[in-house]
């Protein structure tokens, strides 16, 4: 089981962490869902909840906006967390929409086993 959370990691220095445990994983590298938060963020405690079941499908990386490192994210999101990227890009904020991350996530796992 993976999940990963780095508050207080900034996104460019975690990549190689995030690298070396998709490798050690399994064969087959896990997509990396980052959730764009703050703390308090009880949307995001709701969406982290939601996303329990999937947890065995990707990587979470957390993202604090309210640290220095993570002022662009703060100026982009500061209204809308919780924001979620999938493998770098944007999926969806708010809420947990889970019929979209089935999707991503299947067609992320299609492309890896070469289906």
């Amino acid at each position: 089981m993976l999940w990963f959370q780095g508050n207080s990691m900034p996104l460019a220095r975690s990549a190689f962490g995030l690298f070396l445990r998709n490798c050690c994983a399994s064969k087959t590298a896990l997509p990396v869902l980052t959730l764009f938060t703050k703390d308090p963020c009880p949307l995001c405690d709701e969406a982290k909840e939601v996303l329990k079941p999937y947890k065995n499908r990707f990587i979470l990386q957390e993202v604090n906006i309210t640290l220095p490192e993570n002022s662009v994210w703060y100026e982009r999101y500061k209204f809308d967390i919780p924001v979620f990227h999938l493998n770098g890009q944007f999926l969806m904020m708010h809420r947990v929409n889970t019929s979209k991350l089935e999707k991503q996530l299947l067609k992320l796992e299609q492309q890896s086993t070469g289906g």
